[in-house]
């Protein structure tokens, strides 16, 4: 049995969808919700006078909607190596502490995330180097979700209130290299840019700036600052380590087998999750939804990582 729901962003981010979802999953067992959804938007109302950086306006831009395509322009992409595809794989423990290690070899102990950030970012590198796509311009983006961050500080029921939040209270700090500069640092100083550019949108501050700068720029349509740009490669990594698809989640037969996100194939913006294993608490799932030529790429050098989903590893 399989069960799916579609959200779109604009209305509930990751957190949201997994707090409908297991919700969801506790009302069909007759049991009452583990938290209750909040829809009080005063809680992120913005302050007066608005205030803020110019650094919100390294993570956001006004959205622009791209040209339209002319008609009849021969297409390039003759083997079908820039269309988007969708993979799941999984990633073992020992492999991830392998990573941790290699992204603190500068002294700095990095975050399994922050080492599989790291790892992709040079993959991504190394496919458009070797291809002969050489210098090409890489942004690896990072959501950041600031619910605790807000809440942080202001007593116990405003701490509550953000928990249980239903929308977005998400920042996507990025960074941005050439594919050849990736290709020639080392996995802890990739770590390290990542590192600092996730650093500046894990601040109390920053979220703040960010609601009062949003306010300021409504109703305008907004867009995360890396794929405002064109003629370059954005991923967006998101981690969903601690929302509950495999771990408590029961709709009345059992500890849920499998739960991933998924991109529609008409979406054109590369995406990746990093999701807890089922069977494995060491273990992570990764959701991949990048062009045929970079998922081609990695299961042919980094397959030792990169291990495709099965049943096998599934136990169905």
């Amino acid at each position: 049995m399989v069960i799916g729901c579609m959200f779109d962003h604009r209305a509930a981010d990751g957190y949201s969808a997994n707090m409908f979802i297991s919700s969801w999953a506790d009302l069909t067992r007759s049991e009452t919700p583990s938290m209750y959804p909040s829809f009080n938007r005063s809680i992120l109302n913005s302050r007066s006078p608005t205030t803020y950086s110019s650094s919100i306006d390294n993570v956001f831009a006004t959205f622009v909607p791209p040209p339209m395509p002319e008609i009849n322009v021969q297409n390039d992409d003759d083997n079908g190596d820039d269309v988007l595809v969708n993979r799941v794989y999984y990633i073992e423990g020992e492999q991830l502490k392998r990573l941790q290690m290699l992204a603190s070899e500068n002294g700095s102990r990095r975050s399994k995330l922050e080492a599989f950030t790291s790892f992709l970012w040079k993959l991504i590198a190394l496919c458009f180097e070797d291809s002969g796509n050489h210098n090409q311009m890489c942004n690896m983006v990072l959501a950041v979700d600031g619910r605790s961050r807000l809440g942080k500080g202001d007593g116990k029921e405003k701490e509550k209130l953000m928990a249980s939040h239903f929308g977005n209270v998400l920042s996507m700090p990025y960074g941005g290299k050439r594919s050849q500069e990736l290709m020639e640092m080392t996995m802890s100083n990739v770590a390290t840019e990542v590192h600092e550019f996730l650093h500046s949108a894990t601040g109390k501050d920053h979220f703040l700036e960010l609601i009062d700068w949003v306010e300021d720029r409504r109703p305008q349509p907004l867009i995360s600052k890396a794929f405002a740009g064109r003629d370059m490669m954005s991923v967006m990594v998101s981690s969903g380590q601690r929302f509950q698809i495999m771990d408590k989640m029961d709709f009345g037969w059992g500890k849920v087998a499998f739960g991933s996100c998924h991109v529609p194939s008409a979406r054109n913006d590369c995406y990746v999750m990093t999701l807890p294993s089922p069977t494995n608490n060491e273990d992570w799932v990764v959701y991949m939804h990048l062009p045929m030529k970079q998922m081609d790429y990695i299961e042919a050098h980094a397959s030792l990582v990169f291990k495709p989903l099965d049943a096998d590893y599934l136990k169905i």
